[in-house]
C-alpha cells in the first residue's frame, strides 16, 4: 500500500513537475519571443524611416538636379544670347574697321587732290605773278629823280630812245610826242621832252626844237639837263644863222649855270661866234 501510494504520489509529482516544466518552458518560450519581437519590430520600424529619409534625399537631390539643369539652361541660352551679341558686336566692329578704312582711303585720297589742287593753285599763281609783274607799276630813277612808272610807259620811252640811238629821228619825235599825249603826268615827262628837242635838232626841226628846248627850261630851270638844253638851243640859233640870238643865249647860260659842263661848250662857242 505504502509502496502504491508511493508510486501515486511519484508519478503525480512527476507529471506536476512535467507540467510546471511544460509551463516554465512555454513562459521561456513566450518571453523569447516576446524579446525576440520588438528588436524586429524596432527594426522595421528603423527601415521605413530610411526609406522615407531615402526617398526625401532621392526628391531633394531629384529637385537639385532638376534645379541645376535649370541654371544650366539659363546659364546656356544668356550664354548663346551674349555669343550672338558678340557675333554681332564683331559685325559691328568689322563693319566700322571697313568703314574707318574707307574714310581714312577718302581723307587720303582728299589730302592728295588738296595737295594737287595747292600746288596747282601755287603755280597759276606764279604764272599769274609772272605776267602780272611786268604790268605793275616799276620803280624807276632818271635823271636824278626817282618816280614810279607803268611798264607801258616805259617801254614806249626805251623804245623812243632806241629810234634816237640809231638816228630815226623821225620816228623818235613821232614816239616822244605820241608819249607825251597818252602819259601826260608820268615821271618821264620831262626827259620826254628834253629828247625831243633832240630829236628835232636831229631831223632839222631847229625851231622846233628850240621851242621844245626853251618850254623845258622854264619849266624845269633845276633839272641836270636845263645847262644842256640851253647849249642847244644856241646850237639851233648858230643853224639858223642866228648868232645874235646864240650869244645871247650862251651868255645865259654860263651866267645861269657857271660851273657846268654846259657852261665851259657854252664859253669855247662863243669864242667861235663871228
Amino acid at each position: 500500500m505504502s509502496m502504491l501510494r508511493l508510486s501515486r504520489f511519484s508519478r503525480l509529482s512527476v507529471g506536476r513537475d512535467l507540467g510546471a516544466v511544460a509551463q516554465a518552458a512555454a513562459l521561456t518560450v513566450v518571453l523569447a519571443l516576446g524579446v525576440a519581437g520588438q528588436p524586429a519590430r524596432a527594426a522595421l520600424f528603423e527601415d521605413d524611416e530610411a526609406r522615407k529619409a531615402i526617398l526625401d534625399l532621392r526628391s531633394k537631390q531629384a529637385q537639385s538636379e532638376e534645379a541645376q539643369r535649370a541654371r544650366i539652361a539659363d546659364l546656356q541660352s544668356q550664354l548663346e544670347t551674349a555669343r550672338r551679341g558678340l557675333l554681332d558686336l564683331s559685325g559691328q566692329i568689322d563693319s566700322l574697321r571697313s568703314e574707318l578704312a574707307k574714310m581714312r582711303g577718302q581723307n587720303e585720297q582728299l589730302a592728295r587732290d588738296l595737295s594737287d589742287t595747292q600746288r596747282k593753285v601755287a603755280d597759276q599763281s606764279a604764272t599769274l605773278d609772272n605776267r602780272l609783274r611786268p604790268l605793275e607799276p616799276q620803280k624807276v630813277s632818271l635823271d636824278g629823280k626817282e618816280f614810279q612808272a607803268d611798264p607801258e610807259e616805259k617801254r614806249q620811252f626805251d623804245a623812243a630812245m632806241g629810234q634816237i640811238r640809231r638816228g630815226d629821228f623821225n620816228e623818235a619825235v613821232s614816239a616822244f610826242s605820241s608819249f607825251l599825249t597818252r602819259f601826260p603826268a608820268s615821271g618821264y615827262g620831262d626827259s620826254v621832252r628834253f629828247w625831243l628837242g633832240n630829236a628835232q635838232y636831229g631831223k632839222r626841226d631847229y625851231k622846233g626844237a628850240i621851242a621844245t628846248f626853251k618850254a623845258f627850261v622854264a619849266a624845269n630851270p633845276d633839272h641836270p639837263r636845263a645847262a644842256e638844253s640851253l647849249l642847244a638851243i644856241a646850237n639851233c640859233q648858230i643853224e639858223l644863222k642866228d648868232n645874235k640870238s646864240a650869244r645871247k643865249t650862251l651868255d645865259d647860260l654860263q651866267k645861269a649855270y657857271p660851273g657846268s659842263e654846259a657852261a665851259k661848250a657854252a664859253k669855247e662857242r662863243q669864242a667861235g661866234l663871228r
